[in-house]
Parts: structure tokens; sequence; C-alpha cells
């Protein structure tokens, strides 16, 4: 299976058999790692990070696993760019194309990514943007499986902002062949764009995708339950107004005892620890969070080494 120079901008840009081709190659760069095996598949290529937003999770993974892969990464914030000065991202694309072997960016919008994958040579992927984080999603669904053993008709239960990171978690449950509730507050739901394509998404199984009020709803018979902050970056000003909306949504002891028996926790981190999760339950039993942040470390790797 070939996805070299192939960008991901979106999960829908990869079929079943790809997910688990990049999920299987993480699994054994995994093994490698901790085995201490050399495994430098990118020597001599190089990385453009390019960072509209500061990351500590993204940042890190992808310069620390292009290391391990045996390449270099470069990292670019605004300030280091033309594009704040005027430059197109057409020509900013065009050059850097011939400068590196891969580009990753961590955007506000979205379209800044599809801009530079159309003019770009070279792979394009999406750190995180406004509509989706792939990456972020990819290391859950590994998390998950090491967990679970499997990931067909699972059951994933999120529950919070109906934002980028639940975006990509829909999608990604159709096409692996999980279940799927949101709970969100009224007016926090997740785009109706992303649940109408979500329903044309080839899957190996008919699943359930439901948007609904009540994290209890959700989190019954689930497999997984899964949150994220209330209160994304350059959201500040709705700070307050959120913490309202989202004030029966929280994380805690009572909702996982509404899930199976067997439930295991997942948070994409930065958390806001008492407010969408307890402390009790993000350092509990059922807790997988650092895990789960690890295997962001892995399923970059893997997606870097596979496209590059």
């Amino acid at each position: 299976m070939n996805l070299k120079g192939r960008s991901l901008l979106s999960l829908t840009d990869l079929s079943y058999e790809e997910i688990h081709h990049i999920l299987d190659t993480a699994g054994h760069l995994k093994m490698l790692k901790k085995a201490g095996q050399p495994h430098q598949w990118l020597s001599g290529k190089t990385l453009g990070m390019i960072f509209e937003k500061p990351s500590t999770r993204t940042r890190v993974s992808f310069e620390v696993g292009m290391w391990q892969l045996g390449g270099y990464a470069l990292y670019l914030n605004p300030n280091d760019l033309q594009l704040g000065r005027g430059e197109t991202i057409a020509d900013t694309a065009r050059v850097l194309s011939r400068f590196v072997d891969g580009i990753m960016a961590r955007t506000y919008a979205h379209k800044t990514l599809e801009d530079l994958a159309r003019y770009c040579t070279i792979p394009v992927i999406n750190g995180l943007s406004d509509y989706e984080h792939p990456c972020q999603i990819l290391g859950d669904l590994l998390t998950i499986q090491e967990k679970k053993g499997d990931l067909h008709g699972l059951k994933l239960a999120y529950v919070g902002d109906g934002n980028n990171v639940a975006h990509s978690l829909i999608f990604g449950a159709v096409l692996v062949g999980m279940d799927i509730a949101i709970a969100v507050p009224e007016g926090y739901e997740p785009l109706e764009q992303v649940l109408e394509l979500a329903a044309g998404l080839p899957s190996p199984r008919k699943c359930s995708v439901q948007v609904v009020g009540d994290p209890a709803e959700a989190a019954q018979g689930a497999d997984a339950l899964y949150t994220d902050v209330w209160t994304s970056m350059g959201q500040e000003k709705e700070k307050q107004e959120r913490l309202e909306a989202f004030s029966g949504f929280q994380m805690n002891d009572l909702l996982v005892q509404k899930a199976k028996k067997d439930v295991i926790v997942l948070h994409c981190l930065p958390a806001h620890r008492g407010e969408e999760i307890t402390d009790s339950v993000m350092d509990g039993p059922r807790s997988v969070v650092w895990d789960q942040a690890e295997n962001r470390l892995h399923i970059q790797k893997a997606i870097m080494a596979l496209t590059m």
C-alpha cells in the first residue's frame, strides 16, 4: 500500500485499509523504539514545520519523531516566514517544496492547509486546523486498539465541544467501523456538513453516529470515553459563557460509571483539570491519557515515514 507523496489533511483522505496500514506501521515503529533498534527510515530528509499556533505535543512529537527517523525537522513560526509580510501561500508552498521533503502545518484556518497542499509538490500533513485534527485521532485509534485488541464494533462516547477533535473522531470512527455518540450542549454541535460527509463514508459495518444533549445517554454502554477542553485556543473571550454552557458535561466518576466496567478514558490534552475532567478520572485506573499522548509520537512517525 503506497502513501508516498500523499498529503494528509483530513481522515477522509484515507480508506479503512490505509488507516490500518498507518496503525500497523506505528505499532512496528513503537516496537523498534522500545527495543532500542535503529529505524532511520528518513535519513537525509527534512520536514518543515509551520506553526501559526503554539504547541507542546505536536511540535515535540514531530520534531523528536523526525530525529528518531534519521531526518531533520525545521521549526517555522509566523515570524520566520514571509507569509506575515504579504507573500502568498502559493509562493511559500512553491519555495518550500524546493527546500524540504514534507511540511507539517498547524494553522488556524483549514483553508490555509488546503492552499498549501494545492501548490506544494511535497506531502502536507495537518498538525491541527479549525476543522480537523487527524494525527491526534490516528494516535487515539492506535491507543484504543492497543487496549481493546480491535476497533470493529466498539462504542466511543465523546463529551464536550463539537470542535475539530470531534469532527475527526466522527470520521475516524465511521472509517474503522466504530459507533460514536457525541454529547454536546445546544449550540455547540459538530458542523452539519461533517455529519453529512460521515454518513456517506465507506465503512466495514453500519455505524451509529449520534449527537445527543445528555452525557449519560452518550456514555451508556461505551467502550471508550473521550473529552477535550471546553475553551480552545482563540476562544478565551468566550470562557465564562462556555463554562456555564458545559457545566453538566464534565468527565467525572459518576459519568464513567455509566459506561462499561472496562471503559477507557481519553483526553487529547492539554487538560483544564476541574473543568472538563476531574483529577480522579484523569489520574484514575480507567485513564489511558498518558499512553494516548505517547502514541502521538509513534503515529506521526508512521505518517511521515509512509508519506515522505
